[in-house]
């Protein structure tokens, strides 16, 4: 299917119908409950200054990235965020490096964690779901090495995947604040090298990468080929 108008705003609203029609399949028991979901899902996709589960406004300043219904922080919020600036208001950040291993290995940012792979994405997800509390704010910023790919799409998958999780007690998320980093680590790199370890920086296509990159981009396409294709992409806000 073909959308005529692919805009933010018209894919939100779009979406938002998608979402409600979902809910209703596996909430049918009340329509009071109903009316409280459309309520939800109408603030999601309109107010954009709000986290995915609506229950407050991001707390990072963001930037008009590459991808428009992802939000993006810039280099210089990542290190304001790593040099603690924010301890007082978000309880805990994981940074998810979607790069190749040899890339991570190469240099990455302080502390981050490597998962390139939608199952190592799904098992991060599902091993802190139990441990999840509402009232802490646990910010995830992915990133690869510009963040024009691999790092978007596994912050959709890990959305994705959430809502999945938590289908039965919409809009409720185990994650709902989540950045991309834009620019990616290459940008970040360039800005302040100084909290990346070791601090080098191994591009994709490095010269003596070229059988690497071969394997990981096999195993990618492999890890993939069960999933059922989506003929419309679940909404990040939804």
């Amino acid at each position: 299917m073909t959308d005529v108008d692919d805009s933010p705003a018209t894919k939100r609203l779009r979406e938002a119908e998608n979402a409600i029609n979902n809910i209703r399949l596996q909430s049918p028991d009340l329509p009071q409950k109903n009316e409280c979901i459309k309520t939800m899902v109408q603030k999601l996709s309109t107010d954009t200054d709000v986290i995915a589960d609506g229950s407050r406004p991001y707390i990072l300043p963001t930037v008009a990235g590459k991808h428009k219904d992802l939000k993006a922080i810039s280099p210089d919020t990542m290190s304001t965020v790593l040099s603690g600036c924010y301890n007082s208001e978000i309880g805990d950040v994981t940074v998810i490096d979607c790069r190749y291993p040899y890339e991570f290995e190469g240099g990455h940012i302080k502390g981050s964690l490597n998962l390139y792979t939608r199952e190592m994405v799904r098992d991060f997800l599902v091993s802190r779901a139990h441990n999840h509390e509402s009232s802490t704010r646990h910010v995830l910023i992915f990133h690869c090495e510009f963040s024009s790919e691999r790092g978007p799409k596994m912050y959709r998958h890990l959305r994705s995947e959430d809502r999945a999780i938590n289908s039965d007690v919409y809009p409720r998320l185990n994650f709902p604040e989540i950045y991309l980093l834009e620019g990616g680590y290459k940008a970040f790199f360039n800005a302040h090298v100084s909290q990346c370890e070791p601090q080098t920086y191994k591009p994709m296509l490095h010269k003596d990468h070229a059988d690497d990159l071969r394997h990981f981009r096999g195993k990618s396409k492999s890890w993939t080929a069960g999933e059922r294709p989506r003929c419309i992409r679940t909404s990040l806000r939804f």
